[in-house]
């Protein structure tokens, strides 16, 4: 009899498999015998439909259909030509599943993830073989996600093949020393290794200033993560001067950003779109406000860096649109500016409380 399942406002049909001899099939996320298969494409397999709800959100309902073409054998893809289409469509399989894994992991949605960094994983080893050095990313984003579930015995398996991987070529990137090296430093902060773990944000924040520059964000996120660990050390003040550079580099391409967006939305002909994706914002708000509590929590506090910091949250929230959150942050930031004589940030967070508040009143101001 068919089973059928609601997920997230869509129908989802698993239907009992009759499978003749020798021809059995394994479930997706398990690899363990099958006894479901998706109604939608037909070339999906779970053991149990817990598996076949699990896959659907994590990855699942978004490539479905793309499954198709590359799991059904036709004349034409066992010819060179289809061949190549075939792995052209792997490739772009392998993208979507990359960026939904990082997206779920950036919102703290690791079980979700997991389908979906797996099955980049799999595609890239179909694309690229194994222990190859393109495997990396898979490896790091299923390293992650297992990560967040606490399952360090297999993070630590993971990483040392991405490891394995990257030592066997010489050429390998900056970028890709500097992604492994970040997630090892995460792994040894967690496992209390910290010596290990600033030893290797250190090469992370080397790799990344080759490859984006010394003052991009993605170079000061391994200053941020440096700094974690030399206060779990109880080494304040090294903590403090490395999240006081974290927030200045951040300032600065908010501030950026910011311009942008209100020469933007001063043009009424302009179509105002989000500046970044969510799983980025997520992220960032989480860095910032963990400075903002290292701060407050601090016997000495220092005004003049919570308004640096809070400010910094006022536009990242303004400019994803939630101004009640903007706000907040840009009354805390002016009041933490106001404590010091003239402060340079004082004009800039008034600015940006009246902005604010006008979009409030017209959300389509146009030109003066």
């Amino acid at each position: 009899m068919e089973a059928e399942r609601q997920v997230f406002g869509t129908t989802s049909k698993i239907i009992p498999l009759a499978i003749p001899r020798g021809t059995e099939k394994l479930c997706e996320l398990c690899q363990r015998r099958a006894h479901l298969q998706c109604d939608n494409c037909c070339v999906t397999f779970y053991c149990d439909a817990a598996h076949q709800q699990a896959d659907w959100v994590g990855i699942h309902e978004k490539i479905c259909q793309l499954l198709i073409p590359i799991r059904t054998p036709t004349l034409f893809s066992l010819q060179r030509t289809g061949r190549i289409e075939i792995q052209l469509k792997k490739a772009e399989l392998i993208e979507i599943c990359r960026s939904v894994a990082q997206s779920k992991l950036s919102e703290g949605k690791h079980q979700e993830a997991l389908p979906a960094a797996q099955f980049c994983l799999c595609c890239s080893m179909d694309v690229h073989g194994p222990s190859t050095v393109e495997l990396v990313p898979a490896y790091l984003l299923l390293a992650e996600a297992n990560m967040g579930l606490g399952n360090i015995t297999l993070v630590t398996e993971l990483l040392s093949q991405a490891e394995w991987a990257v030592l066997k070529s010489p050429e390998c990137g900056h970028a890709v020393h500097h992604r492994l090296h970040r997630s090892l430093g995460r792994l040894h902060t967690v496992t209390g290794n910290l010596e290990a773990a600033l030893l290797n944000f250190a090469n992370d924040i080397h790799f990344a200033s080759e490859e984006y520059g010394l003052h991009s964000t993605v170079t000061c996120n391994g200053y941020f993560l440096m700094a974690n660990v030399f206060a779990k050390q109880g080494k304040m003040p090294i903590a403090r001067s490395l999240y006081s550079e974290v927030a200045n580099t951040w300032h600065c391409h908010l501030t950026k950003l910011l311009k942008t967006h209100i020469q933007n939305i001063q043009n009424p002909d302009v179509l105002l779109e989000a500046s970044y994706d969510k799983a980025w914002q997520v992220e960032v708000d989480k860095m910032f406000r963990a400075m903002v509590e290292f701060e407050q929590n601090n016997s000495r506090k220092d005004s003049a860096q919570i308004a640096l910091v809070t400010h910094c949250l006022a536009m990242l929230w303004f400019l994803e649109g939630d101004f009640l959150k903007a706000l907040g942050f840009g009354s805390t930031a002016l009041q933490a500016s106001q404590l010091i004589p003239n402060h340079d940030l004082t004009e800039p967070i008034q600015g940006l409380l009246q902005l604010v508040k006008s979009l409030q009143t017209d959300p389509h101001p146009g030109p003066d």
